[in-house]
């Protein structure tokens, strides 16, 4: 998925074959370390893999976590974001105590702006993303 110039056009793409193997090395080792990383999500009728959301530390010392999600552009737009969306913010609440849930988007991307928003995110700051050298709209999900 993340070898698909669409879905990482926004998040400093494209990446080389070299760039996939260390962003998926480094999501297994942050697993093992912490528990945490971006899980796969697959579409239940028929076990097509369709992408992944999770949780990588922000803030650990405060028990911040910043969540993302990452979708094949076939399943844009199906509402696969904001119930993986709903799912992460759940397991960051409940399994892993975080304080707040940090997230924030491309400043194109307006697709991502609405589903942080629908899952209850608000606006915080713009903070530059090293990947695009770009600031991004930032959020914050607070402890309900």
């Amino acid at each position: 998925m993340w070898g698909d110039p669409e879905v990482t056009r926004l998040i400093g793409g494209p990446f080389s074959a070299e760039r996939v193997r260390d962003r998926l090395a480094g999501e297994i080792d942050l697993m093992a370390a912490q528990g945490i990383q971006y899980w796969p999500i697959f579409r239940l009728g028929d076990g097509a893999h369709v992408g992944c959301a999770g949780l990588h530390p922000y803030r650990p010392q405060e028990r911040v976590y910043e969540m993302g999600f990452h979708l094949r552009p076939a399943v844009w737009g199906q509402g696969f974001a904001v119930e993986a969306g709903r799912a992460v913010i759940a397991v960051a609440f409940e399994r892993f105590g975080a304080e707040a849930i940090f997230a924030g988007h491309h400043p194109d991307n307006g697709a991502s702006r609405a589903v942080l928003k629908k899952l209850g995110f608000h606006f915080t700051h713009e903070e530059r993303y090293p990947p695009t050298g770009l600031l991004h709209p930032s959020y914050l999900l607070t402890r309900p």
